[in-house]
């Protein structure tokens, strides 16, 4: 009877020990490991706790990375005959410059908005990039991250459409020529899309950049397992590798897409905010 007792001790042990060590492992190989939040430099302010996390590092490194791109570029005023650095300069002003004149009407409201876009486009575009070198951090890739930024643009827009068109502009509210008896309804639907607007610019960016990076970590775990096995299994990894590299040049693909179809967005929500209907 002891001896059945301590062999099921030692069996409960031992199922605990390689229970805890596939925990770990699971841990350690998980796809979401890489959005992990890393506090770097822990700061407390009376019960406030602000830690400058990795999060912070990279949100940092981006902003300094496009500062000292552009003024590399143009500090000299630039070339006649441009570089290829300041060509890609060159390039990235003019695609914004011409998403803003073909997304927003009226030629004397739309450049003072230039500026502004054209930071978040160049800011989102440094950061999805950055996120695509091996062990950094996609600080897009968080929520709370991309919400931050579509809340602050949702609140700014909203102001910018009541400076312009004052109480007139709850009538974006009421589409023209909507009968009467319907008005309530759509006031509370267009009301609630309005709203929306904030939330969905967010979870857009947020969840390609998750998921795209997940599924990248996952077929990169997966073929690295193939290849330790030898054998037939070697040979059989290369076509998860290929898989590898082909969506790598595509989520870098999407990388840009991202910050293309935020700035996108953004152009055509200000758009409605300052010509209304």
């Amino acid at each position: 009877m002891l001896l059945l007792l301590f062999l099921c001790s030692l069996f409960e042990n031992r199922s605990n020990s390689i229970r805890n060590y596939t925990n770990q492992t699971m841990l350690i190989c998980s796809p979401l490991e890489q959005f992990a939040i890393v506090p770097l430099i822990p700061i407390w302010i009376g019960n406030l706790y602000l830690s400058f996390t990795n999060s912070s590092f990279f949100m940092l490194l981006a902003i300094s990375l496009a500062l000292l791109f552009f003024h590399m570029v143009t500090v000299n005023g630039g070339h006649i005959v441009p570089n290829a650095w300041q060509s890609v300069v060159e390039m990235i002003y003019e695609f914004v410059l011409n998403l803003v004149n073909e997304q927003i009407s009226g030629n004397s409201t739309k450049q003072r908005f230039f500026p502004i876009i054209f930071v978040i486009f160049t800011f989102l575009l440094f950061c999805n990039c950055i996120g695509m070198i091996p062990y950094s951090f996609t600080v897009t890739s968080h929520f709370i991250v991309t919400f931050a930024l579509s809340l602050s643009i949702f609140i700014g827009i909203t102001i910018v459409g009541f400076q312009t068109h004052g109480l007139h502009f709850f009538s974006f509210l009421l589409p023209q020529g909507v009968p009467l008896p319907l008005a309530p309804f759509l006031v509370l639907l267009e009301l609630i899309s309005y709203c929306f607007r904030a939330l969905s610019l967010g979870i857009r960016l947020f969840a390609n950049m998750m998921a795209g990076h997940s599924l990248v970590k996952i077929l990169s775990g997966f073929a690295w397992t193939m290849l330790s096995m030898g054998g037939i299994m070697y040979i059989a990894s290369l076509a998860p590798f290929l898989i590898v590299f082909a969506l790598t040049g595509l989520e870098l693909g999407v990388a840009v897409l991202q910050a293309y179809v935020f700035t996108i967005l953004l152009c055509i929500y200000l758009n409605d905010a300052i010509n209304l209907h």
